[in-house]
Parts: C-alpha cells; structure tokens; sequence
C-alpha cells in the first residue's frame, strides 16, 4: 500500500483518538478504551474507498451497511461519521448530554448508524439478515459487521454464524476486534475463545488473521478485489490492544469504562499528540 495513503489514514486515527478523548473528557462518559482499540478498523472502512456511502443521502438504498455490534465503541464511530458530514462535528461535543441524539452506544436514529447496537451478541444477526436481503433483492450491497471478541461468548453470535454459512453470505463480511479483554478481566482468565479462527472454520467461514492496527493490512484485506475471491462469508480476526494510543490504559482492564482525570489526561493527550 503507498506509504502516503497510509500516513493520511494513521494521522485520521489519531484525529479520532484526540476527539473520543475530548469527548468523553466532557461527557465524563463513553468507553474510550473499547474505542481505542478499533480505531483503526473504522477509520480503513470509511476513508479507505472500501464501502459505499453517501453522507448526503444516508438511506441510499444502494450503501454498503456497517454494524458496530461492539456499540461500547460508539464515540469512535461518531467521530468518524461527524468528519464525513453526516452530522455537524459541533454536535460531538453534546455526546450523552440531556437532549443529545448522540448515545453512550449507537442508535439508529443517527445519520449513518444502521441498527441500535451494544446489547451485546446481536450485531451479526442483524448484518446476515441484510446479507440474505440483498442476495433475495439482486443488490450488490456488502453489509460489514465489527464485534468484540468477548461478544464471542455469546451463543447467538453462533447460530447467526451457521446461517451464514448455509446461506452462503459472501457478501457477509466480520471483523473481530480481538483484544483479549472484556470488561473486567483477561478472556483466558474466566472463558478463553482461542482458537477463535478454528473455530470460525469450522462453522463454514473464510477466516484470515490480520495486524489490527495496520493500515497496510486491513486496507488489504478489506479491499473489494480481495473479497471478492470468497464464496463464503469472511470473518477477519483483527488483533488489536485495548486502550492502543495511551501507555496506562493498553492492556488493562480497569480502563473499559474510566475516563482519566488530572495528571492521567494529561498524560493522555501527550501520547496521542506524539501517536506514531
């Protein structure tokens, strides 16, 4: 991939951890670490020319559709959707303020948000159903799904997976941010998910492994030309830190849901400021 397309796409990130941050700062709300750790996911999908959409025109019915399953990383998303001019990037600063549309998860309400997201396990039903849609209708749409990796414990996440498969929803594409923490702790520790790529395999899926905070790689992957060798749904193991960008919150679980304060944001917003 041309290293200045890389060097515009990593320097968007950092736009969008600067902003998560500022946000949840003011809201005293959001999930910044769950956000930090897709940043790079969201930022490939919508700026990369990978999906279709039209800020204009949100409910083009020609659009590629994008679940964020994981809806704790909702303020990412926003971010992204605010630059691209579906809504005034003023309003990121009213996030989860009385009156605000814009929520501590996504709501569908929202220009550019398909589906109300972050009771957790839902997201991939959701986006096989749209799949299966647009194969029914002849459309040539993609629906892209994201979740978290403990989101895998869930049991309904398997079941939308085996119909996937039987349906054949090459059109299906998932990326799972994989973290290797939850909430409150490790996944080894209480319901280890490994191995998660064997076991997307054996429920009929093309699995592939990538950096999930490379450009090079998610661009690659993600691209239409590469997709479109599948003939069965994709699920793209992404693996990623929780928290990436900011020293004290990587790999820690205790930073799902704090916002720093005093001298951790300022600490904070020097790291992103030098975000390499």
């Amino acid at each position: 991939m041309d290293r200045g397309k890389i060097r515009k796409l990593e320097c968007k990130a950092r736009w969008v951890r600067k902003k998560v941050l500022e946000m949840a700062v003011k809201a005293g709300a959001g999930h910044v670490a769950p956000a930090f750790s897709c940043t790079e996911i969201i930022t490939a999908l919508h700026y990369d020319n990978i999906m279709n959409f039209d800020p204009k025109n949100p409910e083009w019915p020609d659009r590629d559709r994008f679940i964020l399953s994981k809806g704790q990383a909702a303020i990412a998303l926003y971010a992204v959707l605010a630059d691209l001019g579906f809504f005034p990037v003023d309003e990121l600063m009213t996030f989860t303020c009385d009156g605000s549309r814009l929520g501590g998860h996504t709501e569908d309400t929202i220009p550019g948000v398909e589906a109300f997201t972050g009771s957790l396990g839902h997201g991939l039903s959701i986006g096989a159903g749209l799949a299966l849609a647009a194969k029914m209708d002849d459309k040539k749409y993609i629906s892209f799904v994201l979740m978290g990796d403990g989101e895998c414990h869930e049991g309904s996440v398997w079941e939308a997976a085996m119909f996937s498969a039987q349906h054949k929803l090459n059109n299906l594409i998932v990326i799972i941010d994989h973290n290797g923490l939850s909430a409150t702790d490790c996944l080894e520790n209480y319901l280890e998910v490994e191995p998660l790529n064997k076991k997307w395999e054996a429920f009929g899926w093309e699995t592939v492994i990538v950096d999930g905070h490379s450009f090079n790689d998610l661009c690659s992957v993600l691209s239409k030309d590469s997709c479109s060798r599948f003939s069965k749904p994709l699920v793209i193991i992404a693996l990623t830190t929780k928290g990436k960008g900011v020293s004290f919150m990587e790999n820690s679980p205790i930073w799902h849901y704090r916002i720093p304060v005093g001298e951790e944001l300022v600490i904070a917003q020097k790291e992103l400021s030098c975000e390499k």
